[in-house]
């Protein structure tokens, strides 16, 4: 269920009214749902171009309507237009729309690959980094290759040593070693140049 404050009906009426147009509403998505980088999207929607499996809310003055696919991922959600010191801002909160980290029963892989998405891939993105799983091993061994600002950059030995594995290590008892098999002499845009000789 989605609960829609008033005061954040409120917003999209006025949002609506400034457009001047008869019958629009309000199209809510989710896009990339059930990853770490999933998050909301909402644009002005016509009657006309709805698709047919969208969910309706009716709301004072406007239809919110709600993509048929993100359904299941803003149950339960709330949708709140709140005051702040520094002005105000439109919050949804779906705690479901990323997922759930894996169960008791998962796979070796299945565990990495959501510890490195969830936790490690947001902050290595902040510096413009990419970093992407190639295999873990019987014996435990994680591989992994980096791409963007992480691609030759002189601090990637520190990164990988005192962040990724470390991280998965504290995760993940039977993480044994974490490799990276990229190759650095080919890094366009490192975040940090690397030394030569």
């Amino acid at each position: 269920m989605i609960d829609i404050s008033e005061r954040a009906q409120a917003h999209f009426q006025r949002l609506v009214a400034q457009q001047g147009e008869d019958g629009l509403g309000i199209r809510l998505r989710v896009v990339d749902a059930g990853t770490p980088a999933a998050q909301c999207e909402l644009e002005f929607c016509a009657a006309g171009e709805l698709t047919g499996d969208e969910w309706t809310i009716e709301c004072e003055g406007f239809n919110l309507y709600v993509d048929g696919e993100s359904m299941r991922w803003l149950d339960p959600a709330t949708i709140d237009y709140e005051m702040t010191p520094t002005g105000s801002q439109l919050n949804i909160r779906a705690p479901r729309i990323k997922g759930e980290a894996p169960g008791e029963g998962a796979g070796l892989v299945e565990r990495v690959r959501y510890v490195l998405e969830s936790e490690i891939a947001p902050q290595i993105a902040s510096h413009g980094g990419r970093i992407s799983l190639v295999e873990v091993t019987a014996e435990g061994v994680v591989v992994l290759r980096f791409g963007g600002g992480c691609h030759g950059c002189g601090m990637v030995d520190v990164t990988l040593k005192n962040g990724v594995e470390k991280t998965l290590r504290e995760r993940i008892p039977e993480v044994t070693e974490v490799r990276d098999v990229t190759d650095h002499e080919t890094g366009e845009k490192p975040y940090f140049e690397r030394k030569a000789g």
